[in-house]
């Protein structure tokens, strides 16, 4: 059998489905929304102040990058501009050094011919050393005596003889001094070798 409906029920509920439908339901919606736009705009405003603060420290950053970039580059031309002007400080502190044994052979040339032999020879013997001298002021060393032992990472031997007064790889003859800088050669010596 089918169940009859109760009347009160169905009225209960219709007037439950009124009550929702009243004026303060409908004043509590827009309320609702205006709440959810407002978080949504401060969330929105956070948003947009931590991009700008974002901007700011990346600004600040770049200013800082490009000043040290800026800087280096300076740096860079001013320590090439001072290796320069070091190296033509030096130079010319060297080349000083030698002027006076060119100022003599100068004078030795202008000599009258008169002279004797032996005392040009002599002069000429006072401006070697004089020469030697200043080699020797920058540190210049000559290396490769006659007696001395063959080395070939500092000679360079260009005859070969027999010769039993002397040992095995003596030098027994320079053509040719060799000169060191320090442990640096800066020109070999050519010699002959014995046995």
């Amino acid at each position: 059998m089918p169940k009859k409906k109760n009347p009160d029920i169905n009225e209960t509920s219709k007037e439950k489905d009124k009550e929702k439908d009243t004026p303060e339901k409908n004043a509590q919606a827009p309320e609702n929304e205006k709440a959810e736009e407002n978080k949504e705009s401060a969330e929105l405003q956070a948003v947009r102040e931590e991009l700008s603060n974002l901007k700011k420290e990346y600004d600040e950053l770049k200013d800082i990058y490009l000043r040290t970039l800026a800087e280096y580059d300076n740096y860079r031309k001013r320590t090439l501009k001072e290796k320069d002007a070091l190296y033509l400080d030096a130079k010319a502190e060297v080349l000083k050094n030698f002027l006076p044994v060119a100022d003599n052979f100068q004078r030795a040339l202008s000599a009258s011919a008169n002279e004797d032999l032996d005392s040009y020879k002599q002069g000429m013997g006072m401006i070697i050393n004089q020469f030697l001298k200043a080699l020797s002021d920058e540190g210049l060393t000559e290396f490769g005596n006659v007696g001395d032992s063959f080395d070939p990472n500092i000679h360079n031997c260009v005859m070969h003889e027999e010769n039993e007064e002397l040992g095995e790889n003596v030098i027994s003859e320079v053509f040719q001094k060799g000169y060191m800088l320090g442990d640096r050669v800066v020109r070999a010596a050519v010699v002959k070798v014995a046995n």
